[in-house]
Formats: C-alpha cells, sequence, structure tokens
C-alpha cells in the first residue's frame, strides 16, 4: 500500500510538473494569438485577399527551407545526458543553417523565373527576403531546443509573446502608410528576426554564452555522426510533412488563383495556427519528460493515456459548438467578406482534433530510434494529400478538394496515434516493478 500511495504520488507530481510548464508556453501562445487576431479585423480592411495569398505563399516556401537549415538537429539538442555534446549538436545546426543560408542566397538571381514558376509574380519582388527569414527562424528553431533542454520556458514564452506583438504591430503600421504591396511579407519577416535579436541579448549570459565555446571538429564529427538518423530520416519525413502541409498552396494557388487561396489562408490563421501553437506548447514539455523517464527506464503510457483522455473531453465539446457558429463568427471577426474561411475551418475540424491528439506526442519515434518508419509513413501522407488534391482539382470545386484533403489527413493522423500509443505500450511492457529492462 506505501509502495503505491508512493507510486501515486510521484505520478501526481510528474502530472503537475508537466502542466506547469505547459501553462508557461501555453500562456505565452493564447497572448501571442490573441494579439495576432485582435488585429485581423484591421488588416482585413486594409489588404486584400490576393495580398494575404501572396505571403501564404511566402511562408510555405519558406517553411519548407526553414526544415532544409536545420536538418532537424534541434532534435537531438534535448536527448543527451551530457552538456557538452548538447552544444556540440547545437553547433552542428547552427553550421548547417550557414551553409543552406548561402545556398538561398545563391537562388537571388532567379527570383524572377521562381515567381513565374508559381504565377505570382509579386513573389519575386520580395524573395530577397527569404535568406533572412530562413535565418531568423532556423536560428530560433535551434534557440528553442536549447532553452527547452535548460527548462527555460520562460525565455521561450517571451520570444512568443514580442515576435506577436512585433509582427502585428509592423502589419498595421504599414498598412495604414499605404504599404501594401509587400507590407506583409516584410513584416513577418523583421518580427521574428527582432525578437530573436532580443532573446539572445537577454539570454546571453545566463543561458547561450556556452554556446561560445566552440567544439573541437572531433566532436561536432561524433555529434553529427551518433544523431544522424535525424538528418538521414528525421528530415526527409519533416521535409515531406511540410511538403504535404503546404500542397493547398502549392498546388491550389495556380488553378485557383491568389484570392482564393487567400481566403484559405485566413481560415489557417485563424484555426490552425492557434492549434499548432498550443501543440508545439504541450510537445516541447511532453518531450523533455518523455525523454527523461525513458533515459531512466520508467513506465510512460499513464502519462499519455491520462494526457490524450483530458485532450479528448475539452477538445470534441468545444468542436461541436463552434461548427454551428463558424461562418457567423468569421464574418464578425474578419467582415462580411471573409464568411466563406468560416465555412472552410468547418472541413477542418476532424483534421484539427487528430492533429492536437497525434503531432503533440510525435516525438515517440525519435525517442525509439523509428524515424525511417516514420519517414515512409510521412510519405505516404503526402502522396494520399496529392492524389485526393488531384481528385479535387478534377471535381473544379475548392471546398470539395479541402474536405478530401483534411478527411485523409486525420485519418492518416489516427493511424499515427495509434501506432505512437503501441510504441509506448511496447516499452513499459519491457520494464519490471524496479525500472529494469527485460530482455
Amino acid at each position: 500500500m506505501l509502495e503505491f500511495c508512493q507510486k501515486s504520488s510521484t505520478f501526481a507530481v510528474e502530472m503537475n510538473n508537466i502542466i506547469r510548464d505547459s501553462a508557461k508556453l501555453l500562456t505565452a501562445n493564447v497572448v501571442a494569438q490573441a494579439i495576432g487576431l485582435l488585429v485581423y479585423p484591421i488588416l482585413t480592411r486594409l489588404y486584400s485577399p490576393d495580398d494575404f495569398g501572396l505571403l501564404n505563399l511566402f511562408l510555405s516556401i519558406g517553411g519548407v527551407l526553414v526544415l532544409l537549415s536545420t536538418a532537424e538537429y534541434q532534435y537531438a539538442i534535448v536527448l543527451p545526458k551530457d552538456d557538452n555534446k548538447a552544444r556540440a549538436v547545437t553547433q552542428v545546426g547552427l553550421m548547417v543553417l550557414s551553409i543552406v543560408t548561402v545556398i538561398i542566397l545563391l537562388s537571388l538571381p532567379f527570383s524572377g523565373s521562381i515567381g513565374t514558376l508559381f504565377k505570382a509574380p509579386g513573389l519575386a519582388n520580395w524573395w530577397w527576403l527569404m535568406p533572412i527569414y530562413v535565418v531568423a527562424l532556423g536560428g530560433w528553431t535551434l534557440l528553442n531546443y536549447y532553452y527547452t533542454r535548460q527548462g527555460q520556458f520562460t525565455r521561450i514564452s517571451g520570444y512568443q509573446i514580442s515576435q506577436s506583438v512585433l509582427n502585428s504591430g509592423l502589419k498595421v503600421g504599414f498598412g495604414y502608410s499605404g504599404f501594401l504591396s509587400g507590407g506583409l511579407i516584410v513584416s513577418s519577416v523583421l518580427g521574428p528576426v527582432l525578437a530573436l535579436c532580443g532573446s539572445i541579448v537577454l539570454g546571453w549570459r545566463k543561458c547561450l554564452s556556452a554556446l561560445r565555446l566552440r567544439c573541437s571538429y572531433a566532436d561536432l564529427k561524433q555529434a553529427a555522426k551518433e544523431y544522424g538518423k535525424f538528418p538521414k530520416y528525421d528530415l526527409p519525413r519533416s521535409l515531406v510533412n511540410m511538403l504535404s502541409g503546404n500542397l493547398p498552396a502549392f498546388m491550389l494557388t495556380p488553378v485557383f488563383g491568389l484570392t482564393e487561396l487567400g481566403f484559405f489562408s485566413m481560415a489557417m490563421v485563424l484555426a490552425f495556427r492557434p492549434i499548432n501553437m498550443v501543440c508545439m506548447s504541450i510537445y516541447q514539455v511532453l518531450y523533455r519528460q518523455i525523454a527523461e523517464k525513458v533515459n531512466l527506464c520508467q513506465r510512460i503510457t499513464p502519462i499519455l493515456r491520462r494526457y490524450l483522455g483530458w485532450m479528448m473531453l475539452i477538445t470534441i465539446p468545444t468542436f461541436v459548438v463552434l461548427y454551428w457558429f463558424l461562418p457567423w463568427l468569421t464574418s464578425l471577426i474578419l467582415g462580411s467578406n471573409y464568411a466563406i474561411s468560416g465555412v472552410y475551418i468547418r472541413s477542418m475540424l476532424i483534421w484539427l482534433l487528430m492533429v492536437l491528439m497525434a503531432t503533440t506526442i510525435n516525438f515517440i519515434p525519435d525517442i525509439f530510434g523509428k524515424q525511417r518508419i516514420m519517414m515512409w509513413v510521412e510519405t505516404v501522407y503526402c502522396v494520399l494529400r496529392v492524389i485526393v488534391l488531384f481528385i479535387g482539382i478534377r471535381s473544379g470545386s475548392f471546398i470539395l478538394t479541402l474536405r478530401l484533403y483534411f478527411y485523409v489527413s486525420a485519418l492518416v493522423l489516427a493511424g499515427e496515434l495509434i501506432w505512437f500509443m503501441w510504441l509506448s505500450h511496447s516499452f513499459d511492457k519491457q520494464l519490471d516493478d524496479g525500472g529494469n529492462i527485460v530482455k
């Protein structure tokens, strides 16, 4: 009985730690999202749907390049027991970021051809901002996980809020000043740049000064090799996932045009962006907690089950209520011209539920070295999405295309969730009551 009470007490403490750390990030995310969403009723009355469509295209391409810029080494920063090895992994990531940035700089003379490729001539005018965007986002991606390893969630929260304030303020300022053609893109680049610089300045002495201690070539080579599965399997997986998530922008823009994409991108801003930031908050805390428990040979399935149960209990009723009010709510927030964005969000709800459930724990394959399998899962996922988008394009209906895309996506995520839980259960079955792995 005493042993049971001790285990229950330990479990309660662990859950409280997860809730506490998640709350720090979630609070910052809520504030950041609130700031971002509060300005959109203003932005939709300053900028046209074409402006939002061009922004969405720029960010979609930038997102793919940011993935390449770190080779996914940021996920390895959390895993080593030794801080020196974690520093070496971080520096490897910074080296990759430098190489990718130089390659993007070499593409600047071909900006006109890039704009022509996507049938968006305006993209060529702002392509010179792409290397700056990649440096800012790639640098923060590495710094974010370095902070996560140290449990510096307050600093992560500070970046999120400052980035949102700067991004939103610049968009409104440029809009009122008449800088409409590229104001959204310039703001989306300057905001992360300034927020990153502020985070480095404020966190240098206490958290980041160790990064200036350059690791030896042998240490860098060893770190790159030891965590080579991340660029070898995780990078292709994440790249496929990013391409898969941005397929609507890449495939539908040439067919349906920037205006339709603008309405869709606004739906993503209102629906997916808040969900994604919540997911990242929970993901970072759970990743650290679960990785530590696995290193200590402690069971992980009870925590995951408890988390998923609470997530379903909160999310499903909320989404059911939102379904009936979304077109009206979207019109109220953005203006009557954007009512169709609320209809698009309706098509996403099942997918958004599965995003909350599955993506917050999709670090499980990384912890257990299953990156190769996950890479093939994402590849199949992308192929299925391409197929349904082609079917939708053939139908000539934008809304039908989105529904097919999101329903298939939800189905695949449900399959991934089942696999993640099976992996955690398999790990727990190997442990005896003393926390030892049974051969």
